[in-house]
């Protein structure tokens, strides 16, 4: 998706979204964080473009694809960078140099940021004791508890999966109890159990009043992680509201399906009737199709394939990235 154009949304479609039920601004009397106007670039790349949003207690999502600028938020919410312009605020204050606000917050960042010749315990305990905690020890402990990793407490970090590694990240973000917790990608490399047990986890730190903002590029994991979700697509806040009205959304626009079969042009002449169908193109040995009914589409596919004699192959999307998923949002 290339040119600034593409990425403006039209005035009511952002009114539209953001009255959703959900919506960040739900929190706008007491905000945890907040970025107003804020825009980060590194010499002519620019990696965010007037970014405003605000949110508090619970699980927030921040979805889009690989480059969206996802990582970038994350790194000016925890004083890692220092917006080119517009103001970041967190618990109310300003990020940028301020020691005692990050005691307040936890990071779980995407890298492997682990020291593999640690055990998880003393991972863990170092920093407990980074943060000043009092009994570093037990502080560890508790927190290697909620990830579900008692068993493994004493076990050398370079001898664990990535799951497990995740896990650990997640367990240090949590040692010093924080009201903030900021995690990019959590779940990558956990097995479904393992996630569905972080995200259960997730839930219950909101539950007690945790601002948690969780950054994924997978549509199944932010459907799972709450209500709320801001969308970002190439440095833009494309929408944000509550997640089951813009997947809706998501799911009302045309479809483009590619045929693998026998026959095509006899099978292109009776699928192009459809009332679904706005496009379809014929090649050797395929159609592809656009179609604004994608279940009428999967019906009519194998009658028609039946009416011509024609064998199939293979019914497949061509459309389904996360980045084309959210094109209809910002165009």
């Amino acid at each position: 998706m290339n040119g600034e154009g593409k990425i403006l949304l039209e005035a009511q479609k952002t009114a539209r979204i953001a009255a959703l039920p959900g919506h960040a601004g739900e929190h706008a009397a007491a905000p945890t964080i907040t970025l107003d106007h804020v825009s980060k670039w590194f010499g002519e790349k620019v990696a965010l473009s007037d970014v405003s949003f605000a949110i508090g207690p619970g699980v927030t999502t921040l979805l889009g694809p690989n480059g969206a600028g996802k990582s970038t938020v994350l790194k000016l919410l925890t004083g890692q960078l220092r917006p080119s312009s517009g103001t970041v605020r967190v618990l109310g204050q300003p990020v940028i140099d301020n020691l005692p606000l990050y005691r307040r917050i936890g990071l779980v960042p995407e890298q492997e940021s682990v020291y593999g010749f640690l055990t998880l315990r003393e991972f863990v305990e170092l920093a407990a004791r980074l943060h000043g905690l009092a009994r570093p020890r037990e502080a560890a402990l508790r927190a290697i508890a909620l990830v579900g990793l008692n068993d493994a407490a004493e076990r050398r970090l370079d001898e664990f999966s990535k799951g497990m590694r995740q896990r650990a990240k997640i367990a240090q973000a949590l040692v010093h109890e924080p009201e903030v917790l900021i995690l990019d990608e959590p779940l990558t490399g956990a097995d479904p159990r393992q996630r569905l047990e972080l995200i259960a986890l997730f839930e219950r730190l909101a539950e007690q009043g945790a601002t948690i903002l969780v950054s994924t590029h997978v549509l199944a994991e932010a459907e799972r992680m709450g209500r709320n979700v801001l969308v970002l697509v190439d440095g833009k806040l494309a929408a944000e509201g509550d997640f089951r009205r813009i997947r809706d959304l998501m799911n009302d626009r045309p479809r483009r399906m590619r045929v693998r079969c026998e026959r095509p042009r006899e099978l292109a002449a009776l699928l192009v009737r459809e009332p679904g169908t706005s496009e379809v193109r014929v090649q050797p040995d395929a159609i592809e199709v656009e179609t604004a009914d994608l279940r009428a589409f999967a019906l009519a596919v194998p009658r028609a394939a039946r009416t011509v004699g024609a064998r199939l192959y293979a019914v497949e999307p061509l459309d389904e990235s996360l980045e084309s998923v959210f094109r209809y949002l910002v165009e």
